[in-house]
């Protein structure tokens, strides 16, 4: 889908901007600069070369143009009527030594935030952008899943195990979407074959996926701030599907040896379905029978209306968390939108919790008893990740309001159409097209969601990233 760009130019409300968004870092507790002692350990830290040396497959990795924090490589080869994939994720476990300097920020921090000018990582950067990260062209430790799977991708056998790899290409969704609309081959030729196999087994499980548009802030090569909004390509859902396949076996994994952390969502209840499918009618776009997943993969994503079914469907997708356990297998272990036991387990760069995940895998495949670090600190991990998830949504909703703001400002005074996405009591989310805005707005009797409506925009205040609209 073509991105839908709206850019804050440099100006007096550029540098509003840029001092609200500093501000904004600071009341987060979000701290950019890494203590003293935990650089110099990271600087210190090398992990030992593990053997089998998978050097000889020509792993690639498949990320946003520019990134640095390069978690998983992957290769993908034709097994018969089948297919082979080996899935290589960055062996954090083996820098990071237990109860040292880097582990005790990295729990402070709990994962990276994406700021709009700049992340902030989980770990130093010589460890997530140098050498921890899966770069091209150099030699890398990593924890390899290999994968068997059928004709249909689902999978037969799999196992883990740590390795030296060394990725042969850095390629990003873009260009690999369109050399793949093109039909050239290349590392990521069988991804549209078994990630729509993947797809195939994620409809058989029950599972659904909500597929919001990617709403993002942006620097501009004028050094203003622009906000994107786009449905993800295609081969991005390819892509995470070996990202969800690898986690389902690592919950298998764990579950099989009773010890672990997973990924959970509760099924939502019948009232939240008649809800939804009230909803649904009132959209024009009946959810009369089948599982919701497969009415939310239906939807055209080109009817107006799909985007207000899916921001009411998100009401189905609540309640993530995440479960330990250690000896008792919890009774309800599912992930209800993956429709099976899920663990996150691929980005040990970027989330605290892959690293425990991970490390529980490999002594269970291997056999061996876990990690006393890992056992005895299980119980911690889900307050320090729902401690870490509540700040990068803050600072996420923060950025996008205080952008925002700052893109009305030319327009106070003046009158602008929206959208409207969702009815909220006496008020509206509404969508603005030119800028690409969603706000709340007051929403007088008759107007439905989809319909358009004229507003006069009041005030715009970049500091609190509040937006006035009058009718």
């Amino acid at each position: 889908m073509p991105q839908r760009r709206s850019h804050v130019a440099p100006s007096a409300a550029q540098t509003e901007l840029a001092a609200a968004l500093a501000e904004l870092r600071v009341s987060l507790d979000a701290p950019t600069e890494f203590p003293a002692a935990v650089l110099a350990e990271a600087e210190a830290a090398v992990a030992p070369e593990p053997d089998p040396d998978l050097r000889d497959i020509p792993f690639a990795t498949l990320d946003p143009v520019g990134s640095r924090d390069l978690d998983q490589a992957f290769h993908l080869e034709r097994r018969g009527s089948g297919y082979t994939v080996h899935y290589a994720i960055a062996d954090v476990p083996s820098f990071v030594v237990a109860g040292g300097e880097v582990d005790a920020e990295a729990r402070r921090r709990g994962q990276t935030l994406y700021a709009a000018d700049g992340t902030i990582p989980l770990h130093p950067k010589v460890l997530s952008e140098g050498r921890a990260s899966l770069l091209p062209d150099v030699d890398r430790p990593a924890l390899v899943w290999t994968f068997a799977l059928d004709a249909t991708g689902s999978v037969e056998d799999f196992r883990l195990e740590r390795a030296l790899i060394r990725s042969r290409a850095q390629l990003d969704y873009a260009s690999v979407q369109a050399a793949l609309d093109r039909g050239e081959d290349g590392p990521a030729a069988l991804l549209p074959e078994i990630g729509a196999l993947r797809v195939e087994q994620e409809k058989l499980r029950g599972g659904a996926s909500l597929n919001l548009p990617d709403e993002e802030v942006v620097r501009t090569p004028d050094g203003g701030y622009a906000i994107e909004r786009r449905h993800p390509l295609p081969v991005e859902e390819w892509n995470a599907q070996l990202s969800l396949m690898t986690g389902m076996a690592a919950a298998s994994l764990m579950l099989d040896a009773r010890v672990g952390i997973l990924r959970t969502m509760p099924q939502p209840d019948e009232k939240s379905f008649d809800a939804f499918r009230h909803q649904t009618e009132a959209l024009g776009r009946p959810w009369t029978s089948g599982r919701y997943g497969d009415y939310l993969r239906n939807l055209d994503r080109t009817d107006p209306m799909t985007l207000p079914v899916l921001e009411a469907a998100a009401s189905l997708f609540r309640g993530a968390g995440y479960v330990t356990f250690d000896g008792t297998v919890p009774s309800d272990a599912e992930q209800a939108a993956i429709a099976a036991p899920y663990a996150h387990a691929t980005a040990p760069l970027r989330r605290l919790v892959d690293r425990w995940s991970l490390s529980i895998c490999l002594a269970a495949s291997e056999g061996r008893e876990v990690p006393s670090w890992a056992r005895d600190s299980l119980s911690e991990l889900p307050g320090l990740m729902q401690e870490s998830g509540q700040r990068a949504s803050r600072l996420d909703s923060a950025t996008i309001n205080c952008v925002e703001a700052a893109l009305m400002t030319p327009l106070v005074g003046q009158t602008v159409d929206a959208t409207v996405i969702e009815i909220r009591g006496e008020r509206a989310s509404v969508q603005l097209a030119t800028p690409a805005v969603t706000a709340s707005a007051p929403l007088p009797q008759g107007p439905a969601p989809g319909d358009v409506v004229s507003l006069r925009v009041l005030s715009a205040d970049i500091t609190r990233g509040e937006i006035e609209f009058a009718l």
